[in-house]
């Protein structure tokens, strides 16, 4: 594994990719019986039929293709990626879309399926775990030995990742600074995680809710979710990465986990790759969802950075605590969020000390993409039918039965094959 806490604490680098010239985008699904929708741990078995052998990474058009598809931990889960930054999210949904296609193809045989969704809805963690075998195997044993990653915070999460890159120090400061005070807000646009056990939750995104609370035995691991106010690369290796590792060491001795991808903040700063990748974004019904959000919160964060309501210096003084507190309202309330954070309001234009999210997001919207051809209609349709949390929630009992909850989810995957949007 690479140190990346030794690195140069001067200014003295860059990377070729600036602000906005591209993105990465990750997309988290599960692996599930065709008629039960029961969990089925067979990512190796996909992959073998697909490249042969039972590879971590697949890239299933070779160097000419713009998707590849990987394994992380849990054996269930399949993730589609982009292969290499990409200048345009245009044209990104409909790539998805044919390997989703292609992956239902190659699963069928084995009468399984994708589902979406941030959490299976019924998975029972403790006996359904199973993790990846293969390739990285040393990282995911040296996770369960010092986590246990047979619990919902580790088996049971899938996510939209969104990789925005940085060119230099100043880029990083500015790309992070907006990135804290866009954080509290999305779970207000992509809460899809309202059903767990096989009951209905008041927690509108249980992803996060137990994403935050995963890594108890190291609290430094995923601090408060939302990132420490620190705005320089040597500031974040040295107070953010390397506390890190100082609290992981004696759980670690080896170093297996000495790397930057152990820090699980919302969003976490990949040196190695000159890019800042959000992870708290619930994994949507369909590519075409998840790239309209993906969209939306790259306008919002470009709007941040070029102070288009609060200034650089302004934006660096608002502290972790009431910006985490107000994650907490929106992980339980999602859209339904009354916000009251006085500096979270001025970073967005709102002089009203108290807004509903819902009237927010419609409000910035308006004002960062308010005529794109094929992202600002599919937005207003979210928005005015609400996250898919409570869309799902619309559609089902307090107490469900096991038939009743198959019936919907089978629903929820049919829009994931099909590529529509799910009650809208």
């Amino acid at each position: 594994m690479t140190d990346t806490h030794a690195t140069a604490a001067s200014t003295d680098w860059s990377y070729p990719l600036g602000l906005f010239d591209a993105f990465g985008i990750e997309l988290e699904y599960m692996i599930v019986d065709r008629d039960t929708l029961d969990v089925r741990p067979v990512c190796d078995e996909l992959f073998r039929a697909a490249a042969g052998e039972a590879v971590s990474e697949f890239e299933p058009d070779g160097d000419a293709g713009t998707i590849s598809w990987s394994n992380e931990l849990a054996l269930h889960v399949v993730e589609l990626k982009t292969q290499r930054p990409v200048r345009s999210l245009d044209g990104l949904a409909e790539d998805f879309q044919s390997h989703v296609g292609r992956v239902n193809t190659l699963l069928e045989p084995m009468h399984c399926r994708l589902l979406p969704t941030g959490m299976h809805p019924w998975m029972n963690p403790e006996r359904e775990t199973k993790l990846w075998p293969h390739e990285y195997n040393d990282v995911y044993k040296a996770y369960d030995r010092i986590f246990g990653c047979k619990g919902h915070g580790w088996g049971n999460l899938q996510s939209t990742h969104i990789n925005l890159p940085f060119a230099n120090d100043e880029e990083f400061g500015r790309l992070h600074a907006a990135l804290r005070l866009v954080l509290p807000l999305l779970p207000t646009l992509a809460a899809s995680s309202p059903i767990v056990d096989g009951d209905w939750s008041p927690i509108a995104d249980h992803r996060l809710e137990v994403y935050r609370c995963n890594a108890k035995r190291v609290p430094m691991m995923t601090g408060l979710v939302v990132p420490e106010p620190v705005f320089t690369r040597a500031g974040y290796e040295r107070d953010i990465l390397g506390k890190l590792y100082e609290d992981m060491a004696p759980l670690d001795p080896d170093g297996v986990l000495r790397h930057e991808f152990a820090n699980a903040r919302g969003a976490m700063a990949r040196f190695d790759r000159g890019a800042i990748e959000i992870r708290v974004l619930d994994i949507q019904e369909c590519p075409r969802a998840d790239m309209a959000i993906a969209a939306f919160v790259i306008a919002l964060v470009r709007a941040l950075v070029d102070e288009r309501w609060m200034s650089y210096e302004d934006q660096q003084k608002v502290p972790t605590e009431p910006l985490h507190e107000t994650l907490l309202d929106t992980i339980r309330y999602a859209e339904r969020t009354r916000l009251r954070e006085p500096a979270l309001l001025e970073a967005f234009g709102v002089s009203q000390s108290v807004v509903w999210s819902s009237d927010l997001l419609q409000s910035l919207l308006e004002q960062t993409l308010p005529d794109h051809p094929t992202w600002t209609p599919v937005l207003k349709q979210m928005l005015q039918a609400g996250t898919l949390a409570t869309r799902i929630g619309r559609r089902i009992r307090r107490f469900p039965t096991q038939k009743e909850l198959v019936a919907l989810y089978r629903d929820v995957a049919d829009c994931l094959e099909n590529g529509v949007l799910f009650d809208v």
